[in-house]
């Protein structure tokens, strides 16, 4: 008997789920994130015996989302699950975006002043730091251009996910500030209330502009067509 093979989106330029492709980037970008999440166990810090852990970092929550995202994809590539992959592909719709405004934002705070977004005390090595900072995002991005269905997500639905996600990371980080005191992030102590607004309205709207730029990037590779996800 001939193994069971989901019907693809036609836009979707490589099966998925499959055994083949689909499954070696599930698997080596899983990879990744457990080497990234054991770093952070290993990695002797005060924050991992701090409220909130490493989860006060908007960095790891992203790296959580990707986790559950390639998590249910490779569990699709093995079952060739339609549900499974729709599971990947709902988890990928905020992964994707949340990844590529972590880098953006890394990158942009980092090229001025590090210290803004790690303590001196905290700094990483080359390859965690990319483990942590870029891999996910290249992943993730690959996932969506060549192995996903279309996003049919419009800009106002992405701006109100982006800036609902935001708001409510601020407030998470306020109340890890009330049990430890200081905060994750260097610039949230040097930022006033108002600008620390101005900071998460900026973030909600660079990230739904990120899911805007990703979707123009699919349909330039694959096509414009009927979007699905």
């Amino acid at each position: 008997m001939r193994p069971y093979v989901p019907k693809r989106h036609p836009q979707q330029r490589l099966a998925s789920p499959s055994r083949g492709l689909s499954s070696l980037i599930h698997f080596a970008g899983l990879s990744s994130f457990a080497a990234s999440f054991k770093f952070l166990i290993d990695y002797p810090t005060l924050i991992n015996e701090t409220y909130g852990w490493h989860f006060q970092y908007l960095t790891v929550i992203g790296l959580a989302i990707a986790t559950l995202a390639f998590f249910f994809g490779s569990l699709a590539d093995i079952t060739a699950s339609r549900p499974l992959f729709r599971l990947k592909n709902l988890f990928s719709v905020i992964a994707t975006p949340l990844e590529v405004l972590i880098t953006t934002l890394y990158g942009g705070i980092t090229s001025v002043d590090k210290e803004l977004v790690v303590p001196k005390e905290f700094q990483l090595g080359f390859w965690p730091d990319v483990s942590l900072h870029v891999v996910p995002a290249l992943v993730l991005t690959l996932d969506f251009l060549l192995l996903s269905p279309p996003w049919s997500i419009s800009f106002r639905q992405a701006l109100g996910i982006s800036t609902t996600f935001a708001f409510a990371y601020w407030l998470w980080v306020e109340q890890c500030y009330r049990h430890n005191g200081w905060y994750p992030y260097p610039l949230f102590e040097a930022l006033t209330i108002p600008w620390r607004v101005v900071l998460f309205c900026f973030s909600g709207l660079l990230m739904a502009g990120s899911t805007q730029a990703l979707k123009l990037a699919y349909q330039r590779l694959n096509g414009a067509g009927t979007d699905s996800t």
